[in-house]
């Protein structure tokens, strides 16, 4: 591909991390004005306060609604599953994926729980599906030999998020939540998060979908040898999807960066769309204050990228489904912190003293 069209290419990526900007701290401090007002011990919500805060910053208005939500789910293949590191075929991917339009997933069930839309899209399964058709390729190319993908298809992958992001966005969606199906993908993901965070192989990647403990020493010779070949450059998180990640982190990616750029808030899921967050910080560091933390996945590397990206998990339930499933189950959360910040009466309402902040 020749330099102009590699410029073409990415001039998506480049306009929108241009609208990325620092949250609107006015509207933070009236966030917090009203919930001090509210007639009910000071901060006695904890985080749940702290995350309509934060979505005042994002939105720039203290008016808080979480109306419109949405699960974005990128479905893809990885080519590293060649080395045997996953539990089953990639053929399961298709399958799960197909799952999501006839809603026999976990995460369609949660979504409908949740009065969420669901869009599971095909950006990369290795055959072709009923899924809305984003396909950059046929799969990645197993990163144990070459390059995962070229730098020009890790540019597309996030753009296809980002244009994702802004289409939910200009229909009126509030919220978006990230998740991912594609067999092989904790092995990219801790690829990934080795890189970034500059960790141990052996810290970093824990048994995915299950595996034993020889497959899991497997799947750690594996990702060194990914890292070792092609020394993915960390400070270019490009760089770094292209040589060891896959198409659903890239997309993903997007969404992070789509969203940031929209003024919406978007969630982490588990720690394959926290190495996806990780990677759209790496691209550009504005898109952190734009992301929200739902779980705490029983992945090694979670704690770890949640750290990185100065985030606090509000639910730990050992999940490591992925899906989107931790980022769908606190939905109903936001929804009721919503409502007591909009509903309850205030202290002057009700004619009592209103607590003071004890130094």
């Amino acid at each position: 591909m020749s330099a102009q069209s590699l410029q073409t290419e990415g001039k998506l990526l480049k306009e929108t991390m241009k609208k990325i900007c620092p949250p609107d701290t006015a509207a933070m401090e009236q966030c917090q004005k009203r919930w001090d007002s509210i007639a009910k011990p000071l901060h006695s919500l904890g985080r749940l306060e702290e995350v309509l805060i934060q979505t005042a910053g994002m939105t720039g208005s203290d008016e808080v609604h979480f109306g419109k939500k949405a699960l974005i789910v990128m479905c893809a293949d990885n080519g590293v599953v060649e080395e045997g590191i996953s539990q089953t075929g990639q053929e399961v991917t298709a399958v799960v994926a197909e799952n999501f339009l006839s809603g026999d997933t976990s995460a369609a069930i949660m979504c409908k729980a949740a009065g969420a839309d669901l869009f599971p899209v095909d950006i990369g399964i290795a055959r072709d599906t009923k899924l809305r058709n984003e396909k950059i390729a046929y799969g990645t190319k197993n990163m144990a030999r070459e390059w995962a993908m070229t730098r020009a298809q890790a540019v597309c992958a996030i753009e296809t998020g980002i244009r994702m992001a802004e289409e939910l966005a200009e229909k009126g969606y509030e919220i978006l939540a990230t998740g991912e199906m594609g067999i092989g993908n904790t092995t990219t993901s801790s690829a990934v998060a080795v890189v970034l965070l500059e960790k141990p192989v052996e810290e970093m990647t824990g048994r995915g979908a299950g595996l034993t403990s020889a497959a899991l020493k497997r799947k750690q010779e594996v990702i060194k040898k990914a890292v070792e070949l092609h020394q993915p450059d960390r400070t270019d998180g490009i760089d770094v999807l292209a040589k060891v990640g896959g198409f659903d982190l890239g997309g993903m990616a997007g969404v992070f960066l789509g969203g940031a750029a929209k003024k919406i808030p978007v969630i982490i899921d588990g720690f394959i769309s926290a190495a996806a967050a990780l990677l759209a910080a790496t691209i550009c560091p504005e898109v952190k204050a734009y992301m929200l933390a739902s779980h705490l996945s029983k992945e090694p590397a979670m704690q770890m990228i949640l750290e990185a990206l100065g985030k606090k998990p509000l639910l730990t339930c050992e999940m490591c489904l992925g899906e989107g499933t931790g980022a769908v189950a606190i939905f109903p959360l936001l929804q009721m912190a919503e409502d007591v910040y909009k509903k309850m009466s205030t202290f002057g309402e009700i004619s009592i003293e209103s607590y003071k902040e004890l130094k």
